[in-house]
């Protein structure tokens, strides 16, 4: 069996299929590095001077967002600190917290851990199905207050190509234009801080064989919850989709980019303050103590 070689002459350990590419250990990391650092300068993510907070799982997705930010930190002029969220999913949240807490005191990074239980005093465990939904809802919530007590400028999140596919694809199925508005223009208010994705155009593929050739500590577990979430669906519609048409997911990410100036001028609700939390919201009662109420009433029926 004849090994692919990489353009130096080296044993490739990757075929990027969309543009047919081999890549070695060393010139993968050098390209995976440099294409981050490029997405991060042309989107002007970040000023200098800026603290960022790291929304870390302990998935690879946000320890290679870590470690790169960490990495980079001194030629942006950035300070970097994590933040990882407790949802009390018991059995799995345990093993990445703990992966994160490693990675962290291998980086000599300050780590923050905030949980659900103080937040809304209940777990994602004794959430009603699908718990999905209220887990995204409360995990958003409690995240932002998090780097607002922190007081961070920018919350870097791990999201993928993969991930920002699949966001556009979701709310287009669902005809809801002003999430795919907001994908790409934060809201801009003293209660939110905007969110930067440094992976954003880096395929999860491609993560993982960097997380795996730089050996850090990650879980790959996945979340016990997941088989609910109609995100899996689309996932794999569009894996299928990419496997006989490479490349399909930069279409998908491009082709929304195209669109987004169009869509300017587009009425989105205003925000007011939530009737209960006073947290801003474009209805009368924000999402998250709607859910919160629920769950109440689930608990008592239970």
């Amino acid at each position: 069996m004849v090994s692919l070689l990489c353009s130096c002459g080296k044993k490739a350990i990757y075929l990027r299929r969309y543009s047919g590419q081999l890549f070695c250990t060393q010139h993968f990391i050098e390209y995976f590095e440099n294409k981050v650092k490029k997405v991060i300068r042309d989107r002007g993510m970040f000023s200098s001077g800026d603290r960022v907070g790291v929304a870390l799982s302990g998935g690879k997705d946000s320890a290679v967002t870590l470690y790169l930010l960490s990495r980079f930190s001194e030629e942006l002029g950035i300070e970097v600190v994590a933040i990882s969220i407790d949802e009390g999913i018991r059995g799995f949240r345990e093993n990445t917290i703990a992966k994160a807490k490693e990675l962290c005191k291998l980086l000599d990074i300050k780590h923050h851990i905030f949980s659900f239980k103080d937040a809304i005093g209940k777990e994602v465990d004794e959430f009603p199905e699908p718990k999905c939904t209220y887990c995204g809802v409360v995990r958003r919530k409690v995240l932002n207050e998090a780097a607002v007590k922190l007081k961070v400028d920018k919350l870097a999140t791990g999201h993928n190509l993969d991930d920002m596919a699949q966001a556009i694809l979701m709310n287009y199925l669902r005809g809801d234009v002003e999430r795919l508005i907001r994908l790409s223009r934060e809201i801009t208010t003293k209660h939110f801080v905007p969110k930067v994705r440094p992976l954003m155009e880096m395929p999860e593929k491609e993560v993982a064989i960097f997380a795996i050739v730089k050996k850090l500590p990650v879980s790959f577990d996945t979340c016990p919850y997941l088989h609910s979430a109609f995100r899996l669906r689309i996932k794999k519609i569009i894996n299928e989709l990419e496997r006989d048409n490479p490349g399909i997911k930069f279409s998908i990410l491009r082709g929304y980019e195209k669109i987004i100036p169009w869509l300017e001028d587009y009425p989105v609700k205003k925000l007011r303050k939530c009737k209960i939390c006073g947290a801003p919201t474009s209805q009368d009662i924000c999402k998250v103590c709607m859910i919160e109420s629920e769950i109440v009433k689930y608990k008592e029926i239970e």
